[in-house]
């Protein structure tokens, strides 16, 4: 029976956090990594048996790599606080448990839970998530933005969901889609990508008739509607802060370059 510990990383979960520590009952340790939340997470995972660590926030990969180390086991379940098993994917983790491993990594379907309804279309399910792993074999890997288990090893898939609580409103998403551009706009910055304007122009629209028609969302009814919107929402304002972030860039650079230009034009000092 391999011992498991399950990891969340956290910064003012108060609302979720009891969720998801509950639906951990297959786990022998629960680790919690709070990056300085100023509700209530910290007490309220202790009160539920987590151990519960302050750690500086160092991105969403960095934290929760640290989080597996500090964990006991080798075995790392981990999850984020608006998430939580579902009663088959407890089951079928406290099977794996009776038995011999036979991979270094295992992924569950994720359904997401969008304006009070579950969402099966829009390219949001079945969302594999690889959450199960030995810490020897995998690392969470991505400096900004939609960080993944890396596993060296097979990989096998377990019965049951992760259940994914996401937006309750359209402004809870919009501040969401805030958030994350930053994020994004800075990755494409510090790639150095070039976007041209033709795909800025494309892009936005391509990505709404995509989720809405070809990947089925207008079967979600008007939550899918809103999903394909603010799926074009966040490609229009990532490369528009992209687009900002890399003129003044640029603006920096020139700047630097005329000064050198203006301390070689000059003649020694005596």
């Amino acid at each position: 029976m391999p011992p498991l510990s399950a990891t969340i990383i956290t910064l003012n979960e108060a609302a979720h956090i009891a969720r998801a520590i509950r639906s951990f009952s297959c786990a022998d340790e629960i680790m919690v990594i709070d990056a300085g939340s100023t509700d209530d997470t910290r007490e309220i995972a202790a009160r539920l048996g987590a151990k519960v660590l302050v750690h500086p926030w160092e991105g969403f990969a960095a934290q929760k790599n640290f989080a597996a180390r500090q964990a006991s086991h080798d075995w790392i379940l981990s999850l984020d606080a608006d998430e939580e098993l579902d009663a088959e994917a407890q089951a079928a983790v406290r099977s794996w448990k009776n038995a011999t491993p036979q991979a270094e990594g295992y992924r569950f379907a994720r359904q997401a839970r969008y304006l009070g309804r579950w969402i099966r279309h829009a390219g949001w399910y079945p969302d594999w998530k690889l959450r199960l792993y030995h810490r020897k074999h995998g690392q969470w890997m991505g400096s900004y933005i939609h960080e993944s288990v890396k596993v060296e090893g097979r990989v096998e898939t377990l019965p049951g969901k992760i259940l994914h609580y996401t937006c309750d409103s359209l402004e809870e998403h919009r501040q969401r889609i805030e958030f994350y551009t930053d994020l994004a706009a800075a990755e494409l910055t510090d790639r150095e990508e070039r976007v041209r304007w033709l795909r800025r122009a494309i892009a936005p629209p391509w990505t709404f008739a995509q989720t809405y028609f070809f990947r089925l969302g207008f079967l979600d009814g008007v939550p899918g509607f809103w999903i394909a919107w603010m799926a074009s929402r966040y490609v229009s304002r990532k490369y528009a802060k992209w687009a900002k972030l890399t003129l003044a860039k640029r603006g920096a650079f020139n700047k630097r370059s005329h000064v050198i230009r203006r301390e070689d034009s000059e003649p020694p000092s005596c």
